[in-house]
């Protein structure tokens, strides 16, 4: 896994950090007690109090560890935010979680034992607040949704909020097309992954190839497209306009090829391992249908014309073509870790970048949907920012978003939450916090750029592949709202 992670490796650096010597600065904020220990399992944890503690405490849950990779348990996204939130009063803690890849089910536990060493160590909160990033998004509203008396409010970031089963699902639409058109007969594994490292070899040579032709470029267009993917990609460079399908493309494979394919054809070998067998299907889906509900429709359509080929033959094979079906108990495992029902009750407020390629936007649409289902949408509010990449905040993105939920405990209401008032309280913070940092292979910082905010009003478009829960039956009973679940297991 170590050499599957060079694939990746380019595109986490694109997460925003800051200067090493601000976050050594940061490390040793005085007037700050750390605690530090080992959970009955195995994981770490770390625990940060200040002096000025206001009673308030934030619950991190980190983002997907590469498996096998470093795993040091973490309590918070990025030093400048943790100098803010340390200054403020607000505790910190957070889990290593027991082990690595998709380690939900090993988080929704461990975050609660951090929880119960805090109170053991320091004292009951006044209220603890559940944050994350990425995978620790997805786990931040699962730990609400499984414990709602612990947490008085959450704040998941680029969250994977369309829940597990709706993911993997969604992604192998996408690789579905890619092998269907692209690589049939190559041997190529979408499920029950064998080898790892040799399929994503295999699936990485397929690519290079198609990208070198305009037949090509037009059908990754088409996979991308089965997943929403997005076509923009590098964080501090503008939006490729909407006609400009070549250069979207261009985007879209370099998503495949730095982030998207190592997770789609490598890292889905630990999921499938931990649950003992394949977690999607594709049976019943109609690629013609999720096409024309695509945001990328019309790039796909200019791009087959450009290149000459017949997109409706295209789509034939693919509705044509046998299909995946999944292993119920392994669907099983993934519902549990995990899907959502909509039954929040204490605010909620999420943060999205709009050219997201890993965790698509659309996430935010599905859990929407869901939590407006369930009658609760009153407690949730969403907010995005006009910029590529997963994660790609800076951190005076994240305290605005921290300080407009703390008003929301605070005054019992929310106020304001639209992007002109979320950008002037990240533009108060001043320089040092309005800044995006790259960092090379190696995690080294290249360069720090002044960035402003980019809060926006938008709507994302709906999710292609919902799946979640009507009541708590559906976790343990199969009783799920999705159109293809019929179709989908043997």
């Amino acid at each position: 896994m170590r050499r599957i992670a060079k694939h990746v490796v380019l595109f986490f650096a694109l997460v925003p950090l800051v200067v090493v010597s601000f976050a050594g600065t940061a490390r040793a904020q005085a007037g700050v007690t750390t605690h530090m220990g080992t959970l009955d399992d195995g994981a770490t944890y770390l625990i940060e109090v200040p002096a000025n503690w206001n009673g308030t405490l934030f619950l991190y849950s980190h983002g997907y560890v590469i498996p096998g990779a470093a795993n040091p348990a973490l309590d918070v996204g990025d030093p400048v935010t943790r100098f803010f939130m340390l200054s403020n009063g607000y505790a910190l803690a957070g889990s290593s979680y027991a082990t690595t890849g998709w380690a939900i089910q090993e988080a929704l536990m461990d975050q609660i034992s951090v929880l119960d060493e805090f109170k053991n160590t320091i004292g009951d909160p006044k209220r603890t607040i559940a944050w994350g990033h990425s995978l620790g998004g997805i786990i931040s509203a699962g730990l609400i949704q499984r414990n709602p008396e612990r947490f008085d409010a959450a704040l998941p970031m680029c969250g994977v909020l369309s829940g597990g089963v709706a993911t993997w699902n969604t992604a192998l639409d996408a690789v579905f097309a890619f092998k269907t058109l692209l690589a049939p007969g190559t041997g190529l594994q979408l499920v029950n992954i064998s080898n790892p490292v040799a399929n994503l070899d295999l699936a990485e040579v397929v690519l290079t190839e198609a990208q070198a032709t305009p037949q090509g470029r037009a059908r990754l267009a088409l996979a991308g497209a089965l997943g929403d993917l997005p076509g923009w990609f590098a964080p501090l460079s503008p939006e490729p306009a909407p006609t400009d399908f070549a250069g979207q493309e261009t985007n879209q494979f370099l998503w495949d090829q730095q982030v998207d394919f190592p997770f789609a054809f490598a890292f889905r070998a630990e999921l499938e391992f931990r649950a003992q067998g394949n977690v999607s299907w594709n049976t019943g889906v109609d690629y013609r249908r999720q096409l024309d509900r695509s945001i990328g429709r019309d790039q796909v359509r200019a791009l087959y014309e450009q290149a000459g080929l017949d997109l409706d033959a295209d789509l034939k094979t693919l509705n044509e073509t046998a299909r995946i079906s999944a292993d119920p108990e392994a669907v099983q495992y993934l519902e549990r870790n995990i899907i959502f029902d909509g039954e929040i009750h204490t605010p909620v407020l999420t943060l999205h970048t709009k050219g997201d390629g890993l965790v698509v936007v659309q996430n935010e649409s599905a859990y929407k949907n869901v939590v407006d289902e369930a009658g609760n949408g009153e407690f949730l509010r969403r907010t995005f920012v006009a910029r590529a990449g997963h994660c790609a905040f800076t951190p005076a993105e994240t305290i605005a978003a921290v300080q407009k939920l703390i008003n929301r405990l605070d005054t019992g209401r929310w106020q304001d939450v639209d992007a002109t008032d979320l950008n002037n309280a990240a533009a108060a913070q001043g320089p040092l916090f309005n800044v995006f940092s790259i960092l090379d292979a190696n995690g080294n910082i290249v360069s720090l750029v002044p960035t402003p905010p980019a809060y926006i009003e938008f709507e994302p478009s709906p999710y292609l592949r919902p799946f979640d829960a009507l009541n708590g039956e559906c976790e343990f009973g199969f009783l799920c709202r999705n159109p293809f679940l019929q179709f989908g297991l043997h």
